[in-house]
C-alpha cells in the first residue's frame, strides 16, 4: 500500500488542471516540462521516471503555482530551447521564441548557398545571445559579434556566449560607432530587435508584459523606433552582396520591406512567414557599390 502521497501521474493531472484553470496556453506540456525539471530527467522519460519523493512533490507544486501565476516556464527551469541549444534565461532578458529559429535557419542556408565558409556575422539586439550562439556552434569557423546595450541582458549574453567564440559587444546597435571597424565587411546581419507597438501592450499575455524586459519588446507607438535607425546601421555594416534577416511584428509585413527599399542600399527584399503563416521576418541583400 502506497503511503508517500500522490504518484507522478496524479501530480501531473493535478498540475494540468491547475494550469488550465489559470489559462496557461499549454498546460500539459508545461506540467510535464516542470516535472522533468524537478526529477532531473528528459520529458520523454517521464513515463519511466520514479514517483517523486516528498521534497520533490513540494518543489513541483511550488513551481506549478508560480507558473499558474503566469511566471514564464523558462524562468522556472532557467533555460530556453533554441534550435540545438539550451540558453540560460531569467529576469532581465528576453526569452527567445521558436519562431526566431526560422530566421537563423534562413541565415545559415544563405551562407551555405553563397559558398561562404569563414563568414562574418553580426547579431544586433542580441539579448540572450541565442541567435549568435546558434550560428557560431552550427557553422564553426564563423566570426560572430553579438551586440546588446541592456546591462542585465548582457549578463545573460556573456554567460551563454562563454566558450563559444562569440564576441560580446556592449552598446547600442543603432550607434554608428558600435562595430565601426567592421563597416563594409560583414557577410550577414541577423536581428530580432524590439518591435512590438506600444498600443498592442494590452493584448499581450502576462508572461510578456510582466516578465520580458519592456525595452526588449516595445519600440514606440508603431513598433518601429528601433527598426528605422537600425536599417541604416545594417547597410553600413554589410559588404556589397551581404545579407540581412530582420524579425518584425506581423503588422509590419509591408512597412519593413518599404523601409528597406526606401533606404536605397538594398535589393532582393523578401518577406517570410512563420509556420503559422504569420509575417515574421524580412530579408534583403546589400546592393553593389556604384
Amino acid at each position: 500500500m502506497r503511503t508517500g502521497g500522490p504518484n507522478l501521474r496524479e501530480l501531473l493531472d493535478e498540475a494540468i488542471a491547475t494550469l488550465r484553470a489559470a489559462n496557461v496556453a499549454s498546460p500539459r506540456t508545461d506540467a510535464e516540462l516542470l516535472a522533468a525539471h524537478v526529477l532531473g530527467v528528459p520529458r520523454g522519460r517521464l513515463i519511466t521516471a520514479p514517483d517523486p519523493d516528498a521534497g520533490q512533490q513540494r518543489a513541483y507544486r511550488a513551481l506549478v503555482a508560480r507558473r499558474a501565476a503566469r511566471e514564464p516556464l523558462q524562468h522556472l527551469t532557467g533555460t530556453a530551447p533554441f534550435r540545438y541549444l539550451e540558453v540560460a534565461v531569467g529576469p532581465g532578458v528576453f526569452v527567445p521564441r521558436p519562431e526566431t529559429e526560422q530566421l537563423v535557419m534562413w541565415g545559415l542556408s544563405w551562407l551555405r548557398a553563397a559558398g561562404i565558409e569563414q563568414a562574418r556575422v553580426a547579431d544586433l539586439c542580441a539579448g540572450s545571445g541565442a541567435i549568435a550562439i546558434a550560428v557560431a556552434t552550427e557553422k564553426p569557423g564563423t566570426e560572430v559579434w553579438a551586440v546588446e546595450r541592456d546591462v542585465q541582458a548582457v549578463r545573460w549574453l556573456a554567460r551563454n556566449a562563454a566558450g563559444t567564440g562569440v564576441n560580446v559587444v556592449v552598446g547600442d546597435a543603432t550607434d554608428p560607432a558600435v562595430l565601426a571597424d567592421l563597416d563594409g565587411t560583414v557577410d550577414l546581419v541577423l536581428t530580432n530587435p524590439p518591435y512590438v507597438p506600444e498600443v498592442a501592450r494590452a493584448g499581450l499575455p502576462p508572461e510578456v508584459v510582466e516578465h520580458d524586459p519592456a525595452p526588449a519588446v516595445f519600440a514606440g507607438t508603431d513598433g518601429l523606433d528601433v527598426i528605422r535607425p537600425l536599417i541604416g546601421r545594417i547597410a553600413g555594416l554589410l559588404r556589397p552582396g551581404g545579407a540581412l534577416a530582420m524579425e518584425h511584428d506581423d503588422t509590419h509585413a509591408y512597412v519593413v520591406p518599404k523601409l528597406l527599399d526606401a533606404d536605397g542600399r538594398f535589393e532582393a527584399i523578401e518577406l517570410h512567414h512563420d509556420l503559422a503563416r504569420n509575417p515574421r521576418f524580412t530579408t534583403a541583400v546589400r546592393r553593389p557599390e556604384g
